[in-house]
């Protein structure tokens, strides 16, 4: 995702961010090189460098800091960059248990019902073409029990779904 505009509020102590049709927050507290009243937030610009996927901010000391569009969308909950890293941390524990397992790459292949292309991409944590069914699969050959759990949003609900997989 690349970002299109990036401005900064220092009344309200946050970065407003534009990436295709949405729109992002950021806020102040959440960066590593922190403004102060005294130390404002004098220029913000959209790195070239790292490919227009992050923005660079400078202070009016000098200091300046980095923020990956990751960090964004991390903390604004972006419904599809949440599932691809869902996604993401399925495969890094899949790759984790292909090792201990002992199972050949060919088995594991013959019992998914697959064609080693589909296998090698499922276990690729930079491909997101794959499902969260074909992962859970995968999982399962490999002794894996997956929980998920649901948690209502709200703070004083007490319900939680529990699906074990």
């Amino acid at each position: 995702m690349k970002i299109d505009r990036i401005n900064y509020n220092n009344r309200k102590r946050q970065f407003e961010l534009c990436v295709g049709t949405q729109s992002f927050v950021f806020p102040y507290a959440k960066l590593d090189v922190q403004p102060t009243s005294g130390n404002r937030i004098a220029q913000v610009f959209i790195d070239k460098e790292l490919a227009n996927e992050a923005f660079t901010y400078r202070l009016q000391s000098g200091e300046e800091g980095t923020v990956h569009i990751d960090h964004v969308l991390e903390y604004n909950r972006d419904p599809k960059f949440m599932a691809d890293l869902l996604l993401y941390k399925l495969t890094i524990e899949a790759q984790k248990r292909l090792k201990s397992s002992g199972l050949s790459n060919r088995e594991i292949i013959r019992r998914l019902g697959t064609s080693a292309s589909q296998y090698y991409r499922l276990l690729d944590q930079t491909y997101y073409g794959k499902s969260i069914h074909q992962m859970l699969c995968l999982l399962g050959l490999l002794n894996c029990q997956v929980d998920v759990v649901l948690k209502d949003k709200r703070p004083k609900s007490r319900r939680k779904v529990l699906v074990s997989v």
